[in-house]
């Protein structure tokens, strides 16, 4: 699209040059036009708007309030200014405000003055939010096919990877040995659920606001049952002050938003973790990580990097529009302007974070040898100890006091706890009477977890199995849409 160019201050236009001229004695001061003008980010909605206008002057034709030449005079002149944006041939005028008052001023080019009435029953208002609202949707939708590929990705590398094994953390301690694939369906349990809190989103912009006018409807005998239904809504806004005055479906988009990325944040904490030197357990492709310009020897995860420092940009996006519409009254007041940015903004970082995770993800090189090693401490199936001790009989809390005493006299001893001799154990309690070098395998550690959701090789094939259909499902449902 051509860039818009500044209007010229010294260009007088009368007050009645715009859509609320008439009141005025005094054009709008430079100050306040380009104080107040939204066309550089709100021309996003230019698709949104011309549909709203053509489902709007359809309806007008419909119910006798402009006649049927009138109303396909309008829809023609709206389908020209479509492909002439589209194709990048429309100028915007900075000056008139906004996209909506540009696509306005073109139909009147085109149309002449039947574009007059093109705005018959309707206010800026509930245009607007109407165009807010299909936006929502469609871009709504456009994560969650994104969130979709990652997904894969994800269910790929556990299929792939599901004999793989390391320790898994609390505290950023060792703590139990699970697969990588456990690991990896983990987020993707997470993700699911994101999917289903977008879906869920969606479902607040349902509503149609349009035929609210500016807060008390029209008198015109607009039909509200027809726009919504050619707009793909599932019904006529309720309420009109509500029509026109809620952000609720921005702010639940971006509320979602805000925890997939807190989501891609953790993933991405562990993926640089995992990338360090101390860790050494994967390597980011070559095509997806930078280098120093002074250390020729670096290589920098910067993708994750990027990713978890997007994160707070997306969040504080869902801060300041709360904090946009925590006192506002109703119906309409012009902070709602500053409904749009945070959320182009935010749908735009996640997109770009999620197209650019899942390839990452994809050729990112696993140590598995180095996983192993790290998931062959001993000391990570203390708690396995325990466990035995409690299968015969013994209550938790004085098996976890034993098996301590156990993991204690090793660190004093130096002696990994796998290389205590039977009767060594037997010392702490009968009860310990066992093989050390049967009992301490990470693999039969692994296969004795075998509650649903559990690292055992069975559960994880059913979580992978469910994963997979989720996503199945997920992808059919953004089919039809």
């Amino acid at each position: 699209m051509a860039d818009c160019k500044e209007p010229d201050p010294s260009a007088q236009r009368p007050a009645s040059a715009k859509t609320w001229g008439g009141r005025f004695s005094k054009r709008a001061a430079s100050q306040l036009e380009s104080f107040s003008s939204s066309v550089h980010f709100d021309v996003a909605l230019w698709r949104e708007d011309v549909l709203g206008s053509i489902a709007h002057a359809r309806m007008l034709g419909r119910q006798g309030i402009v006649s049927e030449r009138e109303s396909a005079e309008l829809v023609r002149a709206l389908e020209q200014v479509a492909r002439e944006i589209e194709a990048g041939e429309m100028e915007l005028d900075p000056a008139l405000e906004d996209v909506h008052t540009n696509i306005e001023r073109r139909v009147g080019e085109i149309a002449g003055a039947v574009a007059g009435k093109l705005h018959s029953g309707r206010s800026r208002n509930d245009q607007v939010a109407t165009d807010l609202a299909l936006w929502l949707r469609g871009a709504g939708t456009r994560v969650r096919s994104a969130l979709a590929r990652l997904r894969e990705v994800l269910m790929q590398r556990a299929g792939r990877e599901i004999d793989v094994v390391l320790p898994g953390y609390t505290h950023l301690q060792r703590a139990q040995p699970v697969r990588l694939a456990h690991h990896w369906l983990a987020y993707c349990e997470m993700l699911a659920r994101d999917d289903a809190r977008l879906r869920d989103a969606a479902a607040r912009a349902e509503s149609s606001p349009l035929g609210a006018g500016a807060l008390a409807g029209s008198t015109l005998p607009l039909d509200r049952e027809s726009t919504a239904r050619e707009l793909g809504f599932a019904r006529p806004g309720r309420n009109s002050l509500d029509a026109v005055a809620s952000r609720d479906a921005a702010l639940e988009l971006l509320s979602a938003l805000s925890i997939l990325m807190i989501h891609l944040s953790r993933l991405c904490e562990e993926l640089v973790l995992w990338s360090s030197s101390e860790f050494g357990f994967v390597e980011m492709d070559d095509a997806f990580a930078t280098g120093s310009s002074l250390m020729p020897q670096k290589k920098n995860p910067d993708v994750p990097e990027l990713v978890r420092g997007k994160s707070g940009r997306v969040v504080g996006h869902l801060v300041s529009l709360l904090m946009t519409l925590k006192g506002l009254p109703l119906a309409y007041n012009r902070d709602l302007q500053e409904d749009k940015e945070p959320v182009f903004d935010a749908v735009g970082t996640v997109e770009g974070c999620l197209e650019i995770l899942a390839p990452a993800i994809e050729t990112l090189r696993i140590d598995a040898e180095r996983m192993a090693a790290a998931a062959a401490d001993p000391m990570l199936l203390a708690t396995d100890l325990a466990d035995h001790l409690v299968g015969e009989g013994m209550p938790f809390r004085e098996a976890h006091e034993i098996v301590g005493r156990v993991v204690a006299h090793c660190l004093e001893a130096r002696v990994p706890l796998d290389r205590l001799s039977r009767a060594e154990l037997s010392e702490f309690h009968p009860a310990l009477d066992l093989d050390p070098a049967s009992f301490f395998s990470v693999e039969r550690s692994l296969e004795a977890r075998r509650v649903p959701g559990g690292p055992a090789r069975a559960a994880v094939e059913d979580s992978l199995s469910r994963a997979r259909e989720e996503l199945a499902r997920t992808r059919a449902e953004l089919e039809e849409k």
